[in-house]
């Protein structure tokens, strides 16, 4: 016979419980040895959750026992210190301990009164934000997934309002001259798909050249502007970067707001990454001209170490956001109940059902405060040049480009001298680091040559780690080498 509900006893959920809790200690156990990536090949993988669809439920223990087998003790090391790969952090316990508890209570954080204290703890994190940012006081904003949703969100505003009085929300692109959006070449790609889903198009995102530190060319850009007002287009939006993924490059902030200023340009900065290390008061100066931004995008899960999700997007008043998304439905309407100071994030926003990201982000803050999260940025900062200063020192590695942020771009080049054949070695090399597995590392590609690119994000490094980065980097090369006799020669 079925249950009435799906709850448990309480005895037998404490007993679940516990049992989660334990596997979660012992995720942290063993966190600074975790491997960075386990090589089980895809069809492994797939093999493992290859059933059909349970008609009867089992013994929830014994799930738990196959969750932490098949799923936890093959995870991708993203806690460890042994994860350079893309931007991931290490997430925070603390924001453990608060999304158990905002998905015990399951607000749906999109009208006020369905999650009143969510909803003020958002605003109030939207706030702190802004005061790092340097924003207004009564800035806007929302938290959605990531960067590429937050990047959007602010690109979605830029072109509401840009064209509000052309009544673009109901007339749409139709019969209307292109209009352009200028970034550098190093933008992200989510610029890319933000701008083909708008409606704008990816051949009218001009991708501007950028100098020897990666920094948007702004001549270049003056000259193209210049160029589209010329042949009848209309530009429209600017992007800054304040911290690039590829090497942490930070545009001149001040100049593009000079230049999107003068040519009355909607001034949107992806500060997804880099954005939250202007914190730092050695660094605050790079950032000067972030304050001038329309809007910005920032994740969460990447400098204030959250857990995935966690992006925002900052605009400079919640009106903007309101013109930009609000369609008034009978079935949401709630006037009546409202005194005029409930802020109701369906009327702000694209999505209806939410759930509570900015919970974590405001416990986070408030169980470490702000001097300890900023150490620790600090700290993946400092132990990039640390890694940086081990390169310049060793004889079998170059270094290709450095940031004043957490990025270091380098290549194992052993005895060979070519710089070609250097290249194509590190090419061939990232596979082999994958089925490795103790690190987990990427490349990239800088101004057309392929480098190793190690990203600093996660609070849980050490020199010491640091260290046994370049040791595996040079063990599995010295590996390849010897079985390539063609490269040694050379």
């Amino acid at each position: 016979m079925l249950n009435e509900h799906l709850d448990f006893s309480q005895s037998e959920y404490k007993a679940l419980l516990d049992k989660s809790t334990e596997m979660v200690l012992r995720q942290f156990q063993t966190v600074q040895n975790q491997k960075g990536y386990h090589d089980h090949p895809q069809a492994e993988v797939e093999q493992w959750f290859d059933e059909k669809i349970p008609e009867l439920g089992m013994d929830v223990p014994t799930l738990l026992d196959e969750v932490e087998q098949k799923v936890l003790h093959t995870a991708t090391g993203n806690l460890g210190p042994n994860m350079y790969a893309y931007v991931m952090s290490g997430g925070n316990q603390i924001a453990i301990i608060a999304e158990k508890l905002a998905h015990t209570i399951n607000q749906n954080q999109t009208k006020w009164h369905l999650a009143p204290a969510m909803n003020e703890i958002e605003k109030r994190v939207i706030r702190w934000t802004a005061e790092m940012m340097g924003f207004p006081k009564d800035s806007g904003g929302v938290l959605g997934s990531g960067g590429s949703a937050a990047n959007l969100t602010g690109l979605t505003v830029a072109r509401n309002i840009f064209f509000e009085k052309e009544g673009i929300r109901k007339t749409g692109l139709f019969n209307r001259k292109p209009f352009v959006v200028y970034a550098s070449e190093e933008v992200h790609s989510c610029m890319d798909k933000s701008i083909e889903l708008l409606g704008i198009g990816s051949n009218h995102l001009r991708k501007i050249k950028t100098n020897e530190t990666f920094q948007i060319d702004t001549i270049a850009l003056r000259n193209q502007i210049e160029k589209d007002l010329t042949d009848g287009l209309q530009p429209f939006c600017l992007v800054g970067n304040a911290g690039t993924v590829n090497t942490g490059a930070i545009d001149d902030l001040d100049t593009l707001g000079d230049i999107a200023q003068e040519f009355g340009l909607w001034y949107h900065i992806d500060g997804a990454y880099g954005a939250l290390a202007a914190l730092l008061d050695n660094l605050k100066p790079l950032y000067k001209g972030m304050e001038r931004a329309d809007s910005i995008a920032i994740d969460f899960h990447k400098w204030l170490y959250q857990p995935f999700e966690g992006g925002c997007t900052l605009v400079r008043n919640w009106d903007m956001l309101k013109r930009t998304y609000f369609k008034k439905a009978a079935y949401l309407d709630t006037e009546l109940a409202n005194d005029g100071n409930r802020l109701e994030y369906n009327e702000h926003y694209f999505q209806l059902s939410r759930n509570a990201k900015a919970f974590k982000v405001w416990m986070s803050i408030k169980a470490y405060g702000m001097q300890q999260l900023k150490a620790m940025i600090q700290k993946d900062i400092d132990l990039t040049n640390y890694l940086n200063k081990q390169v310049g020192k060793a004889p079998d590695f170059e270094l290709v480009a450095d940031s004043h942020l957490a990025v270091s771009c380098f290549r194992y080049v052993g005895n060979m001298t070519d710089k070609q054949e250097i290249v194509e070695f590190n090419r061939r090399l990232m596979p082999q680091l994958e089925k490795d597995g103790r690190v987990f590392i990427m490349g990239t590609q800088l101004k057309g040559d392929y480098a190793i690119r190690a990203c600093f994000i996660n609070h849980r490094k050490t020199e010491e780690t640091t260290d046994y980065l370049l040791e595996v980097i040079r063990e599995v090369a010295e590996k390849m080498v010897s079985v390539e006799p063609i490269l040694s020669k050379k």
